[in-house]
């Protein structure tokens, strides 16, 4: 149990959850429906009926035939039978119809809130848990929430069948039915002793089934690396064992599952063969007098009623399952963000002022990035931010666009704090271009016009003509109608950056931010990218985080970090003349990388 269990940690935001929480909230997705819910109820009850009425008609019949014997009698019984089975199978298929529209309606309504509340969740979210995990909640587990709904139809047909059967076995012989009735706790406290172990080892399975998913995502969004470094084998090694983990936790779950029937069966077996022994010594008078015919009849309505009565009583180790796909998907839902806005103050056309105020901000509780940051961004100025690496430069980035909780101090945006404005309001007014941006499946055209929906072909084109006057386009097989592929793979990294220069340039945001997104580029896309940074940068509040001299040298103001504090700020001359850190770095860095470029440019 140790291996198959091992790995198998909750996530964080997962939440217990007791039977009734989860019932109450699955109803409410269904309460839409009440009408659909009402046609069903009175198809499961007239299928019911029929279903019953079966075998009644059959013993009646049999007692019939066997006293008087005729043509038509047999006629009229195979008939009435004929008529009972098409009209349940009417019934039922009326139930069926009704019941996958309103699971439809009811798993599409929760799979939209589930991704709802996915996309809202803040890049913490996604920095601590795998997004493989996450998808397998959005998709297989409210899939598999509909079996609650499946389970619970047929419980409460199987609920009416066994009415049904245990008033016609009263009319046979009272005595015998409520020694039956007595006997059915047996069965039933047999399948609430699974109820448990049922939850638990379906929620393993569910587990397995998500770090699965989360390792062939990562596997194939890394395939590049991996055959570089021919690790292939040590990503199949990985697979292997929790595949095999898998299987012995399938293997487990079915095991639980299937257990419970064969219980039930021997309980039910054994209640069968009391009531035959008792039945037969109250045929010979020794008990409550039962004629021979009564005793087969009711014997015979026994065996129909174990059946349903066994499924009844096994419903809830089986709810678990359902239940089980519900509790995932509801914690996902319920997962409290981290960024937690106290207003929603609408946001009109920004200047651009952005202060950061005694800020202290962390990632995690084991290191603190910005211990005591305070910075004031005049409206539409460039502000370069440079440094080492981990001096904390994207994280003012992170921290603008609201991306990232801070933990004590304050930001404030035009003198309003940041944290009442309306979150979507207020990043309409934000332009990111990150140091890999992100292409979706598309054209170049469709890509640009992300930053603006509503806009036309023409409003793009213009966009993309205010970047080195349009002719990087030409570089693209069918220019702005080039499918970018799959991340944009079609594309060179420095046409992905342009695309997205391009984006922000549609969007006309208040703030622009820059954040490293010339590091690994060429000199001459560079120049490119500088000509659409001088476009987009005019009349606008810039952030520039950069590598390179090109971006850096023109900012208005310069600010020098260093383990998240301003060591240095001013202009490049200024800078320069003081001689400290960041005329080091200009001398240690951004003058050999500009004299490799002019090499580089040389050759070509």
């Amino acid at each position: 149990m140790g291996f198959i269990l091992g790995g198998l940690e909750t996530e964080d935001y997962d939440r217990q959850y007791s039977d009734r929480e989860l019932l109450d909230r699955i109803t409410s997705y269904f309460r839409p429906y009440t009408r659909q819910m009402i046609l069903v109820a009175v198809s499961l009850l007239l299928n019911s009926v029929t279903t019953a009425a079966g075998p009644i008609l059959i013993a009646k019949g049999i007692d019939l035939v066997g006293q008087n014997p005729t043509t038509a009698g047999i006629w009229l019984m195979a008939g009435g039978i004929l008529i009972l089975g098409v009209s349940a199978w009417v019934f039922n298929y009326i139930r069926q119809l009704f019941s996958a529209r309103v699971i439809g309606a009811a798993v599409l309504q929760l799979r939209q809130d589930v991704f709802t509340a996915t996309i809202g969740h803040d890049l913490s979210f996604y920095d601590e848990h795998p997004s493989g995990k996450v998808v397998s909640r959005v998709t297989s587990d409210t899939q598999d929430f509909s079996a609650v709904i499946d389970l619970t139809m047929n419980l409460l047909s199987q609920l009416l069948l066994v009415l049904l059967l245990t008033v016609w076995l009263l009319t046979i012989n009272a005595w015998l039915t409520l020694l039956m009735i007595g006997m059915t706790p047996l069965a039933v406290g047999i399948a609430l002793s699974f109820r448990r172990v049922a939850r638990r080892v379906t929620q393993n399975a569910r587990r397995i089934t998500a770090t699965i998913n989360a390792q062939i995502q990562e596997s194939i969004s890394g395939i590049v690396v991996a055959k570089s470094f021919r690790q292939e084998p040590a990503i199949y090694a990985t697979f292997a064992d929790n595949n095999q983990q898998g299987y012995q936790l399938g293997v487990q779950r079915g095991l639980t599952l299937v257990t419970i029937f064969p219980m039930l069966s021997i309980a039910s077996g054994i209640g069968t063969a009391l009531l035959v022994y008792v039945g037969g010594l109250a045929t010979r008078g020794s008990l409550a007098a039962v004629s021979p015919g009564e005793w087969y009849l009711f014997m015979q309505g026994v065996g129909f009623y174990w059946w349903p009565m066994t499924s009844i009583a096994s419903f809830w180790s089986q709810f678990q399952d359902g239940l089980s796909a519900a509790e995932r998907v509801f914690a996902l839902i319920d997962a409290e963000p981290k960024v937690q806005q106290v207003g929603a103050e609408p946001v009109e056309r920004l200047n651009g002022r952005i202060q950061f105020q005694h800020v202290r901000f962390s990632y995690t509780d084991k290191e603190t990035v910005l211990p005591d940051f305070s910075l004031d961004i005049r409206p539409g100025e460039t502000v370069a931010l440079v440094g080492h690496t981990g001096a904390g430069k994207s994280s003012i980035a992170k921290l603008i666009t609201r991306f990232y909780e801070f933990q004590g101090g304050g930001i404030s945006i035009d003198g309003r704090d940041i944290r009442a404005l309306h979150l979507g309001q207020y990043r309409q007014q934000i332009g990111l271009v990150p140091q890999e941006p992100y292409l979706f499946s598309g054209t170049v055209r469709d890509n640009i016009r992300y930053g603006r929906p509503g806009a036309d072909d023409e409003a793009v084109r213009q966009a993309a003509q205010q970047i080195s006057q349009g002719e990087w386009l030409g570089a693209l097989p069918a220019g702005l109608d080039t499918d970018v592929g799959e991340r944009g793979s079609s594309l060179s990294m420095g046409q992905r950056q342009l695309v997205a220069l391009a984006r922000v340039i549609l969007k006309d945001p208040a703030i622009f931010i820059l954040d490293e997104a010339t590091a690994s580029i060429d000199p001459f896309t560079e120049t490119q990218i500088q000509e659409g940074l001088d476009e987009i940068m005019q009349q606008r509040t810039a952030v520039v985080i950069a590598h390179r001299l090109s971006t850096v040298k023109h900012a208005d103001r310069i600010i020098v970090m260093q383990q998240g504090q301003i060591i240095e700020e001013g202009d490049h001359d200024s800078l320069m003349a003081q001689g400290g850190h960041y005329a080091e770095l200009y001398d240690t860095y951004f003058r050999h990388q500009s004299l490799a470029y002019i090499d580089a440019w040389q050759r070509t």
